[in-house]
């Protein structure tokens, strides 16, 4: 079977397989492994020959096979010792994923072939199966990364001028009849969800996971997928379903149409665990390749360190694993062109023999690598292991999911008591977690819906999840929503309902958007989507999950416009520098006032107070700003979740000019009218004023 084949030495870099015009080079990482098997395969998954790698440097195996030629799939076969109680479970039977495969032909099929051990056997995985599981694995694909990317250059937008859009690549575009090949990269850039994002004003596109990823069988099973993609086990291969004819020249088309559009592209990565789960869970790569090398393993090494939730984790100081995840984010900026990354439940990359260090391995490597350090870094700073909440924990030039703000916004506009000195907190940009060791005040990344939880109309519609449709009787998914349903439980019709229901939506989305830090959009939520009060729509591959774009809410739409383009044209509500009260060295100001209704300082009975419901915030830019960044002008902003109030807005303090209303969520129109010094503010609703003196008022 091998005659037609010769192996030479070949190189131990660059990981993977490697194209040079003549033939093509693998090397492949195991530490523990005994013979490293290639295995080639014909166009119809027939496989043709088996290779044994020949050459060994540094636990990388390696080989070289003149002739071969981009288009060739293949897989791995690894041998060494199974015993799990030391960590070891190789299995030679199984057919293995190459971490570093720029392309696969699929996914895998979830049959029992694909378990090292014999299902349903009495030792369980301690047991042995012998079975081949090649006609049930995707076979990996030799490729050619390159594309003609012309003019295409990165945006480099600051965080400052940034508003993210969070999308599932098939969620967005499959409820859409007038896109081609919808639930594809190719749809996601098409011309009407372009024109969509960007008369919506957003500048950068955070995507769910599109890393190559596996349904879970006990999804399979009950007939359900893993929509949100949570399950990688391909770290530089673009997940073949969004894919229509395999070549990953669609995703990098993807991205040059965003970037032409003016959009970056921000992936969500899950490089804490992978797909292959506990010891009960399938053999897929990583697991064949050296279990006890990439994954953390607990103290009885037959099993693994959880601190993700999914059974297992990824061993960050183990030098090669970090490499994995290193050479990973540099191909998806080097050869892809995204602008940045999400990691998921990222606090378990930061941990350190199980310990969360901030300046541990993950974070030296990223700060002083050269291609990473200047994307965007998003951290969801937290996991479920011990010490895993670390919000505000994370270093320059991290930013950071703040779901502090989610869940204190929704609480003052729901009525609770006692919030506005949170309030306060989370508009003013967090800076009791992030002001330190330089950070800026774009690190806090706000959001008030995320896809993980109700959407925004979900939030105002449901006081309960509804998660019946995921077969889990509803035990799945968050019980602490922090919403409220405003009468009724789910949708109704009555006119008063849905007027309060929409005021709702609209304090909301101001407040996030008139917040100091990096706000970020559920997609969907802009044009009025519901998921149906399921808070965990995770495998929901159809209607529940998808954006319904049926029935979009035009004033709604047309009222987040309006206050994108309010942000957008008002640097205060976006500063670098964080707003502490501090007076200004040109005009003797501070930069931050907050007030009463009546115009007063709030003092420290006011902040105490459990009724109080209304704010007033006066902004400047920050103390400390450089004269060449500083701009003159104020903005007032008034948040009131009570009953309709007379507000006094603030003197002018000797800057001359007027005060215009040019934000309120209590209209349907936008305002742009002049201001006495008494305004009258809607019960439930935010407004925005501009002191109209400077460039900033036009």
């Amino acid at each position: 079977m091998n005659d037609r084949y010769v192996m030479t030495a070949g190189s131990p870099t660059p990981l993977g397989a490697s194209f040079d015009g003549a033939g093509v080079n693998f090397a492949v990482f195991s530490q523990h492994g005994e013979r490293v098997v290639l295995c080639l395969f014909d166009d119809r998954n027939k496989e043709i020959a088996r290779l044994d790698l020949p050459e060994r440097e540094g636990h990388v195996w390696h080989g070289y096979v003149p002739e071969l030629r981009p288009g060739q799939r293949y897989g791995l076969r690894v041998h060494g010792p199974y015993r799990p109680q030391e960590g070891h479970r190789f299995n030679a039977n199984k057919l293995l994923i190459d971490p570093y495969a720029k392309r696969l032909t699929g996914g895998p099929r979830m049959h029992d072939a694909i378990l090292g051990y014999r299902a349903g056997h009495a030792d369980l995985d301690l047991s042995f199966d012998r079975r081949d599981s090649a006609q049930h694995m995707p076979k990996c694909v030799v490729t050619d990364t390159s594309f003609s990317w012309g003019d295409d250059r990165p945006l480099r937008r600051p965080m400052a001028d940034t508003v993210i859009y969070e999308a599932h690549v098939k969620g967005l575009t499959a409820g859409r009849g007038d896109i081609p090949d919808a639930g594809s990269f190719a749809a996601m850039a098409s011309d009407p969800v372009l024109d969509h994002l960007t008369d919506l004003g957003v500048t950068a596109i955070e995507l769910l996971p599109v890393h190559a990823f596996a349904d879970d069988r006990f999804l399979t099973e009950r007939g359900l997928r893993n929509y949100w993609g949570y399950m990688s086990y391909g770290f530089f291969a673009p997940e073949p379903r969004y894919m229509r004819d395999g070549d990953i020249a669609e995703f990098q088309q993807m991205v040059a149409r965003f970037h032409k559009a003016g959009i970056e592209v921000i992936l969500d990565v899950v490089y804490n665990h992978t797909a292959e789960g506990n010891e009960l869970g399938p053999t897929l790569s990583f697991r064949g390749l050296d279990n006890a090398a990439y994954y953390r393993l607990a103290e009885d090494r037959r099993f693994y360190v959880n601190d993700a939730g999914t059974g297992n984790v990824l061993n960050m100081d183990s030098p090669f694993t970090l490499r994995l995840v290193m050479d990973s984010l540099r191909y998806w900026v080097e050869v892809m062109h995204v602008d940045g990354f999400r990691f998921d439940l990222c606090s378990v990359l930061g941990r350190t023999r199980g310990v969360f260090d901030r300046d541990g391995p993950f974070f030296r490597a990223v700060r002083q690598d050269p291609v990473l350090n200047r994307v965007k870094l998003i951290a969801e700073p937290w996991d479920i292991g011990e010490g895993g909440y670390q919000l505000g924990s994370y270093p320059a030039p991290f930013a950071e999911w703040n779901d502090r703000f989610r869940d204190q916004i929704r609480a003052f506009w729901r009525g609770d008591a006692g919030l506005v000195g949170k309030l306060a907190k989370r508009i003013a940009g967090s800076a009791a977690r992030f002001d330190h060791d330089g950070r800026a005040a774009t690190s806090s990344v706000n959001f008030v819906a995320a896809h993980d939880g109700f959407t925004l109309m979900d939030t105002v519609s449901y006081n309960d999840k509804h998660n019946e449709a995921n077969g889990e009787d509803n035990r799945d998914g968050h019980n602490h929503n922090v919403s409220d349903n405003c009468g009724v439980e789910g949708p109704g019709d009555d006119p008063e309902l849905l007027a309060r229901r929409a005021r709702r939506r609209r304090n909301l989305m101001a407040t996030l958007l008139l917040s100091q830090g990096t706000p970020m959009i559920l997609a969907g939520d802009e044009l009025g989507n519901s998921q149906g009060g399921n808070n965990n729509a995770y495998c929901q591959d159809n209607e529940i999950g998808w954006v319904d774009w049926s029935a979009v809410d035009d004033e709604f739409l047309d009222f987040c416009r309006r206050a994108i383009a309010f942000r957008r044209a008002h640097p205060i509500l976006r500063q670098r520098r964080f707003l502490h009260s501090q007076p200004r060295e040109q005009d003797g100001l501070p930069d931050l006032f907050w007030r009463r209704a009546d115009g007063g300082l709030m003092g420290p009975e006011d902040w105490a107070n459990p009724d109080l419901r209304l704010l007033g915030a006066e902004m400047r830019m920050a103390s400390g700003t450089p004269a060449y960044a500083a701009l003159p002008g104020a903005v007032y902003l008034v948040f009131n979740a009570g009953n309709q109030a007379k507000v006094r807005l603030p003197d002018t303090n000797g800057q001359g000019g007027h005060w215009r209303r040019q934000l309120d969520s209590a209209l349907e129109r936008e305002p742009d009218d002049a201001c006495g010094d008494t305004v009258t503010v809607a019960a439930e609703s935010i407004a925005a004023f501009v002191l109209c003196n400077s460039a900033e008022c036009g």
